[in-house]
């Protein structure tokens, strides 16, 4: 696929130590925590991220298995995308103590992520959180909030997903736009080949 730029992920260490570097026990710190896991858990875009609001995601119907987020892509189109445990458990632990000190400033907007005045957190906003938490976990590489997508479907091919089901996840309406992240996967795979095989390289 010539002239197809490839996508930057980041390796789960260096996902694991922004999301660690985030946050602390206030109502932003518990926000931006809960924020960037959800963009990890789910891939949603950041536009779809900001624009959830809090009747979108189902956190307490998951007995039977990972919470469930509405996301609207593009085009309005909604998908149900799983949640997983610890991209919950920020979200629940910010809805409990972080959200209402933050909703007490605002007009009562049924937003999800709330700014420090009560209202929609910008996509800016978002941005800046995640710049934040990567400088804290020394995490030099250009990160924003679309390597965390990137991330999040390069990560879930490494570990065996249907490249079908990440497009349905990511809300692609191609597979072909999904396959691209196939081919990081292969080039991840030649290089540990390489690395790895006694008669790889001669």
């Amino acid at each position: 696929m010539p002239g197809k730029r490839l996508p930057k992920a980041i390796s789960v260490d260096e996902v694991t130590r922004i999301l660690e570097a985030a946050g602390a026990d206030t109502a932003t710190g518990l926000r931006d925590r809960a924020l960037l896991e959800f963009l990890y858990s789910t891939g949603a875009r950041i536009s779809e991220a900001v624009g959830l609001d809090v009747d979108d995601i189902a956190l307490h119907e998951a007995e039977a298995g990972p919470a469930v987020v509405r996301l609207f892509g593009k085009g309005s189109k909604e998908r149900l995308v799983p949640l997983g445990s610890y991209g919950a458990r920020a979200v629940d632990a910010y809805l409990v103590r972080g959200r209402p000190l933050l909703a007490a400033k605002g007009k009562g907007t049924p937003a999800l992520f709330l700014n420090a005045r009560g209202g929609r957190i910008s996509r800016q906003s978002a941005w800046t959180i995640l710049k934040a938490a990567a400088d804290k976990a020394n995490v030099t590489k250009d990160v924003s909030p679309h390597t965390l997508r990137h991330s999040f479907a390069t990560h879930l091919l490494e570990g065996g997903a249907d490249v079908r089901v990440v497009q349905e996840l990511l809300g692609h309406a191609s597979v072909t736009t999904t396959q691209v992240y196939t081919l990081v996967t292969a080039d991840t795979l030649r290089e540990i080949y390489a690395a790895a095989h006694p008669r790889a390289l001669g």
